[in-house]
């Protein structure tokens, strides 16, 4: 029977358990994307507490697909010095890292200088403003951001990467039939839907070898009507497998989903837990790579049955990290008792105003503890 502390791995990359860490925006970096000490603090908690595989923010490929300020940029070969602090950072305390890349494409952050690109001129609820409709050429140069992208990655230490395809973002406005409206190869069939991804993938294969894990993260539906759909995610899934896509994360929604979105929020009993978890199953039932559940984690017994009853292979959670980096240190060790997080989302205001996400409700505990 399958464990939540099994030592496993992905590819070659060996991992102590089968806890990650899913990719949340720290706003911990400069305005080029350079990380520095915070952040490399941040990492070090989360594998000092024990997470197996710490997949970073997202990380943008090209300035144009940068959404939030102080998101994490690998877009330079000059971050080389503080992405390697990172690494050995996580390394020291036993844990992985694996870097999450993106283009937020018709999301991206509107300034000076900066050219929004969409796979269709369309307005979305979700967008910054109406974007361009990318051309071929466009195409061409983002896919090949993607594949530098990774080769630095993998130059800098890293023991992975994970494509963001999920949540609205660029390659998941190519994958909706909502924001795609193309009638050129990149559009109408999920085979040409998918061409993009598929082609971003081969960019990325080509720069890290074989040799690499290569994770992407998928929804498995945006939850909106005329979106990405469940049966979409399966014949991409497959595709990705066959491919040779070596773990898929599984998420779900978007900004414009309304009460559905990546990061929903009152998460107060178990039954609200594992949102995405069907869509999970599905996707497990279709590949032979490892899959990832994401998606309100927050009981210890669900998420141990998940695992298992090999409903996934892998459990990732974000917020309860930021409340508790030590969370899964105190679940192996006895006290399996809830996860603190109650998914308030305001973790994410310090991040916009001090440069550093946090839990807000962990900081007002400890300063009622010091004024008694």
């Amino acid at each position: 029977m399958k464990n939540l502390f099994d030592v496993t791995k992905i590819k070659g990359m060996k991992l102590r358990n089968r806890f990650v860490r899913s990719a949340t925006w720290e706003g911990m970096c400069d305005e080029q994307g350079r990380p520095g000490q915070k952040l490399a603090e941040c990492y070090q908690r989360l594998a000092g507490g024990g997470v197996g595989l710490i997949i970073t923010g997202y990380t943008f490929v090209r300035p144009d697909g940068k959404q939030t300020r102080g998101s994490m940029g690998a877009q330079s070969d000059n971050f080389a010095r503080d992405m390697r602090a990172l690494c050995t950072a996580v390394h020291n305390e036993g844990g992985r890292l694996c870097v999450q890349l993106v283009h937020t494409g018709g999301q991206a952050r509107v300034h000076a200088g900066i050219r929004l690109i969409a796979p269709s001129a369309s307005a979305a609820t979700e967008y910054s403003a109406v974007p361009s409709e990318m051309s071929l050429v466009d195409i061409s140069e983002v896919a090949d951001a993607f594949g530098e992208s990774a080769r630095r990655v993998k130059e800098w230490g890293f023991d992975a990467i994970q494509l963001h395809a999920a949540h609205g973002y660029l390659i998941n406005q190519f994958l909706s039939p909502r924001t795609n409206h193309r009638i050129d190869a990149y559009g109408g069939s999920i085979e040409n839907r998918m061409r993009f991804l598929l082609e971003i993938y081969r960019n990325a294969r080509c720069a890290v070898g074989q040799d690499f894990p290569i994770l992407v993260k998928l929804n498995g539906s945006d939850f909106i009507e005329n979106g990405f759909s469940i049966e979409d995610a399966v014949t991409v899934a497959t595709a990705l497998d066959h491919e040779g896509i070596d773990a898929i994360e599984v998420s779900g929604g978007t900004p414009a989903s309304g009460e559905y979105t990546p990061v929903r929020r009152k998460i107060d009993t178990c039954e609200q837990e594992a949102y995405n978890l069907p869509l999970a199953v599905l996707i497990k039932s279709a590949v032979a790579c490892p899959t990832i559940a994401v998606g309100g984690f927050r009981t210890f017994d669900l998420v141990r049955e998940v695992i298992e009853k090999e409903k996934s292979d892998y459990i990732s959670l974000a917020r309860p990290f930021i409340c508790e980096p030590g969370l899964v240190h105190r679940w192996q060790t006895g006290d399996t008792t809830r996860a603190r997080c109650i998914s308030c989302n305001g973790c994410y205001r310090p991040g916009l105003r001090e440069g550093g996400i946090a839990c807000i409700v962990d900081r007002a505990e400890r300063r009622g503890k010091s004024h008694r």
